[in-house]
């Protein structure tokens, strides 16, 4: 069996084109000595971690992010050697891992770093960057001796290197800015408790680089908007520039069938057919991250918008066709077909959740077809292979 090789009429489509497009797009947008971090966290966004990392790398990122040690550790067996930064906490005895695999580690406590390196001899260098927080609330130091301590730690130790420093804003993706500034504001402030300052500063993520370039200081966290779609929907009007969606889910037909008026589909017998219709059976369910909640809304076939009727099954759900359609036909959950389009951010706005969430809830079980020049480059079977 090949590594190209999947048994299912049900596959994702990435498009690591747009993905190019839309890291160039924000390298563009900057000034020359300002990087773009790209964020490849959560198999970076459910798109591909290792596909996504080497092509955002190929349009001028210089630093790649994830959230676990796990993660970077995944990107450097899949051959990925430029600098990874971990944003979460990782464990004090896992430190000697990452130095030997030249990851950057956050840190934002100094008990930790004591343990850490207390119970774990370096014999290369670890660098390290310095979350603050300014009023996210979720990982940073937050007070002057915290960092003063951090600081301190980290120049007794030869192996130690600090390297940068960073926060994150809550609501740079929101109109209102009075909670965006007062952050910003924060920063500075903290900024002056260090008697010398890193080489990379960092505050911004997709909504900060889109909209603030001007606060950034000197890198950008490029997340959703690599992805090809806007932090939120309150912003998507002030874009400086186009974003190109890269995420497509695609299916077949793997049945189709007429049923009568009055005869019920699926589970709990909700759906009931008003007169004779042709039902057609899709193969993928909730396990693959299509959940119940998206009963009654719509998915392409041959062109049509085309209802999902029923509750949908862990594996199936079934939609109302406008005619027979061939077994093999192509449904689209995401993408396009001719004029007509499903996009993620309608998928969230119908369950009531942000676009991030979409393709990251689409199961590691649904193979990943990645294309480049409209022509397929590789595929990955995280099912079969256990990739």
């Amino acid at each position: 069996m090949e590594l190209s090789a999947f048994y299912r009429d049900t596959w994702v489509e990435v498009n690591l084109d747009h993905i190019y497009t839309n890291v160039r797009s924000m390298k563009n947008f900057l000034s020359p000595d300002e990087e773009v971090i790209a964020v490849v966290k959560a198999n970076a966004y459910g798109h591909g971690d290792a596909q996504v990392a080497k092509v955002a790398l190929e349009a001028g990122a210089s630093l790649l992010a994830v959230a676990f040690l796990d993660e970077a550790l995944s990107l450097r067996q899949q051959g990925i050697v430029e600098p990874i930064l971990v944003l979460g906490a990782v464990r004090s005895e896992d430190i000697k891992l990452a130095a030997e695999q030249n990851i950057i580690l956050t840190v934002f406590r100094a008990d930790w770093l004591e343990t850490a390196l207390r119970d774990n001899e370096l014999d290369r260098p670890l660098s390290f960057h310095i979350k603050l927080d300014t009023g996210m609330g979720r990982l940073g130091a937050k007070e002057a001796d915290e960092v003063s301590k951090l600081i301190s730690i980290l120049a007794e130790n030869e192996w130690c290197e600090l390297a940068g420093i960073y926060t994150h804003f809550a609501t740079a993706d929101e109109v209102g800015t009075d909670y965006f500034q007062y952050q910003y504001e924060k920063f500075l402030e903290m900024l002056k408790w260090f008697p010398i300052l890193p080489p990379l500063i960092h505050c911004g993520n997709s909504a900060t680089g889109l909209r603030f370039p001007d606060k950034i200081f000197n890198a950008v966290r490029l997340g959703i908007a690599m992805y090809g779609l806007t932090p939120s929907l309150e912003i998507k009007d002030e874009l400086p520039y186009a974003l190109n969606e890269a995420f497509s889910l695609h299916s077949r037909l793997v049945h189709v069938k007429k049923i009568s008026k009055g005869e019920k589909v699926s589970y709990g017998a909700t759906y009931t057919a008003k007169g004779e219709e042709w039902i057609g059976t899709v193969p993928v369910g909730y396990a693959d991250g299509w959940i119940r909640k998206l009963q009654g809304t719509e998915v392409l076939v041959n062109g049509v918008r085309c209802p999902i009727v029923g509750r949908i099954c862990m594996d199936q759900f079934m939609v109302k066709l406008p005619e027979a359609f061939p077994i093999g036909t192509k449904v689209t959950l995401i993408g396009k077909q001719d004029e007509e389009s499903i996009m993620i951010d309608e998928v969230a706005k119908t369950l009531d959740t942000i676009n991030y969430e979409v393709p990251c809830t689409i199961s590691y079980r649904v193979p990943r077809i990645f294309l480049r020049k409209e022509s397929i480059i590789e595929v990955r079977n995280p099912v079969l292979f256990n990739q």
